[in-house]
């Protein structure tokens, strides 16, 4: 891997961007790739986040800024960001990188490993890892959901919802603008596209853990499950075709 773009949605983070942005900023000094890029892309934000990646953005030339129409969601910020990245790997991460970023290494073998074209954080695998666990009632809920997701889908993964995923460039390009779902249901989506592309997918047990402050309402949340028969329903129309 010799090109890496790191693709974070955010609205309204200005509290945990700057922590993170330093994280990211010691992880990469670590590693030797010719180009890397952390494009953040502000979801019609309140606060001061916008200024806080500026700022980032003059003192680092590899952080840059993307600006969505208003608020749009996270799946609109995963695409914007994705279908914008230059590297020839994207990443994308939550803004608490809920899971560190040196979890990254894991993906990158499994996609050598395996000879996948997408690797996805998993806590499912392996719960040993997930170092601060969600309340009962969201993990109960997250469980739930995959049980859903698996029936409706046919899908096998035991995690989808993991906010930690890297692409081969091409793979995203491909698969991203095929994406039709702006809310948290996208994950699925996105998979399922990967998958009727005829991309391997690998999953893998990464380190997590909750952090306060989530943006799912209950709402949202319980959108996402009516997004797995949106899916199904995309494919019926023919949205995903290559």
């Amino acid at each position: 891997m010799n090109s890496l773009s790191i693709v974070i949605p955010a609205f309204n983070e200005q509290q945990r961007l700057p922590p993170t942005l330093a994280k990211l900023d010691a992880y990469l000094a670590t590693r030797n790739f010719e180009f890397i890029e952390i494009v953040v892309v502000n979801d019609g934000s309140t606060d001061a986040t916008a200024d806080v990646v500026q700022r980032a953005a003059a003192e680092r030339g590899w952080c840059r800024l993307l600006e969505n129409p208003g608020n749009r969601g996270k799946g609109y910020s995963i695409r914007h960001g994705m279908l914008e990245a230059q590297g020839t790997w994207v990443l994308f991460t939550d803004a608490d990188l809920s899971t560190p970023i040196e979890e990254l290494g894991k993906l990158e073998a499994a996609l050598g490993a395996k000879q996948a074209q997408v690797a996805i954080g998993s806590r499912a695998l392996d719960r040993s890892l997930v170092e601060v666990p969600q309340h009962g009632l969201r993990e109960s809920a997250g469980r739930f959901f995959n049980i859903v997701m698996r029936i409706v889908t046919g899908m096998a993964f035991r995690d989808t919802q993991c906010g930690f995923k890297l692409f081969e460039a091409e793979a995203a390009r491909e698969i991203f603008r095929r994406q039709r779902l702006d809310g948290f249901g996208f994950d699925v989506e996105i998979l399922y596209i990967a998958r009727k592309l005829g991309y391997r997918v690998a999953e893998v047990p990464v380190r997590w853990q909750d952090v306060a402050g989530t943006k799912v309402s209950l709402a949202r949340g319980l959108d996402a499950f009516v997004d797995i028969l949106r899916v199904r329903w995309n494919d019926m129309r023919g949205r995903y075709r290559r």
